[in-house]
């Protein structure tokens, strides 16, 4: 059994301990904010602690080190009881969890705070010098975590987590001071030949404190270590992604729109009776679609403050993605640059001349129209018309290389009003 299914498995009996109390405190009206704020405040209270003993103690009083200890352990339980109040009852939020992360950092931070004024108000100089690496490494800990969790990789894992460094710092802690009761604060044990005692009551905190700095930063190594390989991985998964996506969104309107030969209406392949019509969209000018599903991407004409077209990007590409939950998405980049994005040059005040990226030769312009309202022109069954869709009709293929089967262009003759269609064979 792997030392992460133990630690699940403790983590879970401990939950079912506390469980009835969390109950209580969901029914006393504690929200999972207010737990964490008083763990922190907790924490302040070990601090305080230690520095009391730093203060009023001397070497060899060991009972402030021993509380401090016992309160590091009862404020290691908020530490579970803000997670369990709010997934028992239902109070999950993401600044939740945020506000938790970072109360976390700060009680740990005023935890090594009081460890280390103690330490070296009483003169135990190297211990205080792992208890310093030992606080850098666990800040490093749930840095890495978050950092790659912010980068979209789980990164879990190793000694040291925050559970293991409260219990280790709780138990010890609490274990010298009763040793001290019991064996004597001033112990010391001496080993023949070597000049100076290689243990004393004090070691029962600061070892496990110096193995804490040693297993903190190898963990935190070790996560930056496994953090780049999965990222690596995920850069090339996307690098691949977005070429294929890329060249595939080229290729269908490159080999579209690059021949042009008129072609027969046949049956069979009349556009999806499904594929929705886009309404109700400010200032839509045309639409696109294509195999193999609804996903419509809107060409939309932007305006600047004085309602004039904008002078450096006057239509607006964007998605609808209707075979998801027909929510609005912005073009990726590699959409945006190789295939679906517009390029615009100004020739008047108020006339654009537009193509798509993946082929300059394909013209269409931006005006105004009789109606007084601007429109794209494009040149649909001989006629310069306004251009309302384009539908790219695939059928087979492969994802390099789809068979597309023609481009359908509709389109308005702007003097007659009538609709015009022209398909164009690949």
């Amino acid at each position: 059994m792997s030392f992460e299914s133990i630690r699940t498995s403790l983590q879970l009996s401990i939950y079912k301990v506390i469980n009835p109390f969390v109950r209580m405190l969901i029914k006393m009206g504690l929200t999972p904010n207010a737990i964490t704020t008083i763990g922190l405040i907790l924490n302040l209270g070990v601090a305080a602690i230690f520095i009391m003993g730093a203060e009023k103690g001397n070497r060899g009083d060991l009972q402030f080190v021993g509380w401090a200890g016992a309160l590091v352990l009862f404020a290691g339980v908020f530490d579970m009881l803000d997670g369990q109040v709010a997934r028992l009852g239902n109070m999950k939020s993401t600044f939740g969890a945020m506000y938790d992360s970072v109360l976390d950092r700060y009680s740990e931070l005023f935890l090594f705070l009081g460890i280390c004024y103690y330490l070296i108000s009483h003169h135990y100089f190297l211990s205080s010098l792992f208890a310093f690496i030992a606080m850098i490494g666990s800040m490093m800990v749930s840095y890495t975590r978050a950092r790659a969790e912010g980068l979209g990789i789980e990164c879990k894992g190793g000694f040291m987590q925050r559970p293991e460094r409260v219990v280790l710092i709780g138990i010890t802690a609490l274990a010298c001071g009763i040793s001290a009761k019991y064996i004597g604060s001033d112990y010391k044990l001496f080993i023949p030949g070597i000049s100076v005692h290689v243990f004393e009551t004090m070691s029962i905190f600061t070892i496990p404190i110096t193995i804490m700095a040693i297993l903190t930063n190898i963990t935190a190594i070790k996560r930056l270590m496994g953090s780049k390989k999965a990222l690596d991985e995920k850069d090339a998964q996307v690098t691949s992604l977005k070429q294929q996506s890329g060249t595939a969104a080229v290729l269908i309107l490159l080999f579209t729109l690059a021949t042009f030969t008129p072609l027969t209406l046949q049956a069979g392949i009349d556009p999806p009776a499904n594929f929705p019509v886009p309404k109700n969209i400010k200032n839509q000018l045309f639409y696109l679609q294509r195999d193999p599903n609804s996903n419509t991407i809107i060409c939309q004409l932007k305006l600047d403050e004085n309602g004039k077209p904008d002078k450096k990007n006057p239509v607006n590409v964007y998605w609808i993605r209707y075979s998801e939950k027909g929510q609005y998405a912005q073009l990726s980049y590699i959409q945006r640059k190789l295939a679906y994005g517009i390029s615009s040059r100004q020739v008047t005040t108020e006339e654009f001349e537009l193509n798509f990226v993946s082929y300059p030769k394909y013209l269409m312009s931006l005006k105004k129209g009789k109606d007084n309202k601007y429109h794209v022109y494009s040149k649909v069954a001989n006629r310069n018309a306004i251009l309302n869709s384009i539908y790219v009709h695939i059928k087979g293929g492969t994802f390099w290389v789809p068979n597309v089967v023609y481009v359908e262009f509709k389109a308005t003759d702007p003097v007659t009003g009538e609709k015009l269609t022209e398909r164009i064979k690949v």
